[in-house]
């Protein structure tokens, strides 16, 4: 497809924006037309559309999908500006102002979720109660970028550049048994005779997990799990004992700690979000509450 004028004089619409950004996001049609409401032949002759006016070719077609170009995602990033300023237009259009409204989409770890996101939720929910909230708990990290997520709660000792956000504080971590599992201390017979419950497959680069190798390199997890949440839960119920944050560990009445704080296990909590999502009012009430009311301590 060969560049010409007609890049220069083709009308590009906001609802061509729409479909481009949907496709950049999602890299496939279907997907595209889901999140659009549109079948997937609808979203493919719209590309086919805009790409016949402007005279370029926007994706790449391969087996892995739609490859957009550095072009495309120049459109898509004006189709997020839109986006955003359509989302703030909604926000100013509710009944009364200090009604805010919509669904918040927040991504964070089942760890973070049980132990800190949801109980300020439970707060935030009687104060805005037309507030709806998404959410969505995993190791790997929702897009941002791409509005998979408006908000983020992560453990990490450096957020990406792009994001904006609030340090929270130290995740502290240290050493747990079940209270009823028998094992009231700690010393390297322990920790070679005990049974250990750790997510080494599913978080090989987690604090915890290091630590472990590092200053236990014979040990063999007998149980390997996928989350730290999981790792509680087995460590509560007297399987083996455990590396638990601390803010997570201090609010059950099942485990009881076999070491002190652990200052090679530490990292930190970081509440993130798009620079083109913060100004929004629903996100903005829900960033500004987390903000104030995520308690490690």
């Amino acid at each position: 497809m060969q560049s010409t004028n007609a890049a220069t004089q083709y009308k590009l619409s906001a609802a061509d924006l729409e479909v481009v950004l949907a496709l950049a996001r999602t890299g496939t049609l279907a997907e595209a037309g889901e999140r659009l409401s549109l079948d997937a032949s609808t979203v493919f002759r719209t590309i086919q559309k805009v790409e016949r006016g402007l005279g370029l070719r926007l994706f790449e077609r391969s087996r892995a999908g739609y490859l957009p170009s550095e072009l495309a995602q120049q459109l898509a990033g004006h189709g997020e500006q839109v986006e955003a300023q359509l989302e703030a237009a909604r926000s100013v259009l509710q009944l009364q102002p200090e009604q805010v409204s919509g669904t918040v989409r927040i991504t964070t770890t089942d760890t973070v979720l049980h132990g800190l996101v949801a109980p300020a939720l439970k707060a935030l929910q009687a104060s805005h109660p037309l507030l709806g909230f998404d959410l969505h708990a995993g190791n790997e990290l929702a897009s941002l970028t791409r509005r998979d997520a408006d908000i983020a709660v992560r453990a990490t000792k450096r957020p990406p550049q792009h994001l904006v956000g609030k340090h929270i504080g130290p995740i502290r971590v240290a050493l747990y048994a079940g209270k009823k599992g028998g094992i009231n201390r700690f010393d390297d017979t322990v920790a070679a005779q005990a049974s250990w419950v750790a997510p080494d497959d599913a978080l090989p680069e987690h604090p915890s997990v290091v630590w472990r190798k590092k200053h236990f390199p014979k040990v063999v997890p007998r149980y390997r799990v996928n989350s730290i949440l999981t790792v509680a839960e087995l460590v509560a119920q007297g399987l083996g004992i455990g590396l638990l944050p601390v803010f997570l560990a201090q609010r059950r009445v099942d485990v009881v700690p076999l070491t002190a704080v652990l200052d090679e296990c530490q990292t930190e909590l970081w509440l993130l979000t798009h620079t083109e999502s913060r100004h929004l009012r629903r996100v903005s009430a829900v960033y500004g509450y987390l903000s104030q009311n995520l308690l490690l301590d």
